[in-house]
């Protein structure tokens, strides 16, 4: 090929690539959520959704896909080609306990998915009815041994990360406790506040108003630090159960075979995004706590639950097909 010649044919796929990049960016990109939309990871999505496109500088439509514990979303993304035009809300469920939860799944949690970076995690909050004659860890575990049938406690769900906490909790506490899954935390805790029984966990999002409004009592809280905006509840840990935390968490990832370059700036939109002082204040106001990082950082924090959470589903026996 002459010289001449294949200069133009370099300059001809040069622009082929240039108008292939600048289709895809006037396309909107899909956010895919796997839960129904108004609720916490819903309004989540959208609010972070709402920054990032501001330094994509394209429009963000989110998506919702909820059912089967994220699985419906999972695997529509999973089996998605259409690479640099969708991403997922990827959760403690998805990367964590499903891989465990479900003998055969339609997606790999570990292959399927690329890492961008973690968004929020949702502070553990174990709370009782105010029948209960407790107001900490001691006075719970004290009163829980004196109930000869032992005591009832609630869930959003079997094999949330609610559900998997409180087991845990069990486990380490040695109460006898039973579990008791409802569908959702709004009638959980009714029935906590009602005295239907006598305890749930329930996330932040869900707890605080309640808490505040003194409808019911918190006994701790399973992160590794009291929550800045709940400082009088104490942790689980520091209470005497050592090292005890457990949060409900969501991470940002996309369909393996999105270019590097794209996750990439995806990565960093999402950065900025989790350090305006804008998001932070909406989900401060929500009960969620941001966790900016790199794409790295939670590709080990989701092997890391994968694995702990794994051992945990496997001692319970808890198993959800």
């Amino acid at each position: 090929m002459h010289r001449k010649n294949f200069i133009a044919s370099l300059f001809g796929l040069a622009l082929a690539a240039a108008s292939s990049l600048a289709s895809a960016q006037d396309k909107p990109l899909e956010w895919v959520v796997g839960y129904a939309a108004g609720g916490g990871s819903d309004v989540v999505a959208r609010t972070i959704a709402d920054a990032m496109s501001k330094t994509l500088n394209r429009t963000i439509i989110v998506t919702n896909k909820p059912g089967a514990g994220t699985n419906i979303a999972a695997e529509y993304v999973a089996r998605s080609k259409d690479y640099g035009n969708i991403m997922f809300t990827a959760d403690f469920a998805t990367l964590a306990a499903n891989p465990t939860l479900f003998s055969k799944l339609t997606y790999n949690a570990e292959k399927d998915f690329q890492p961008v970076g973690m968004l929020v995690r949702f502070p553990l909050f174990l709370v009782v009815s105010n029948s209960v004659p407790a107001n900490n860890l001691k006075e719970f575990m004290a009163w829980s041994q004196q109930q000869a049938d032992g005591v009832n406690w609630g869930s959003v769900g079997l094999g949330s990360p609610h559900h998997l906490v409180g087991e845990l909790f069990r486990e380490q506490s040695k109460l006898k406790l039973t579990h008791v899954p409802y569908r959702g935390a709004a009638p959980a805790i009714q029935d906590v506040i009602g005295g239907q029984i006598p305890a749930m966990w329930v996330e932040s999002a869900t707890a605080y108003s309640f808490i505040n409004g003194k409808k019911v009592k918190p006994i701790g809280v399973a992160s590794a630090q009291r929550v800045s905006t709940m400082p009088d509840v104490a942790t689980i840990s520091e209470q005497g159960i050592k090292g005890f935390e457990g949060y409900a968490w969501q991470g940002l990832v996309v369909p393996t075979g999105t270019s590097a370059e794209f996750t990439g700036q995806l990565a960093k939109a999402l950065q900025t995004a989790l350090n305006s002082t804008t998001v932070k204040a909406r989900l401060q106001a929500l009960g969620v706590e941001p966790l900016p990082g790199t794409p790295a950082q939670m590709a080990a924090f989701s092997g890391s639950e994968r694995d702990k959470w794994g051992r945990v589903i496997k001692q319970v026996g808890v198993r959800l097909d």
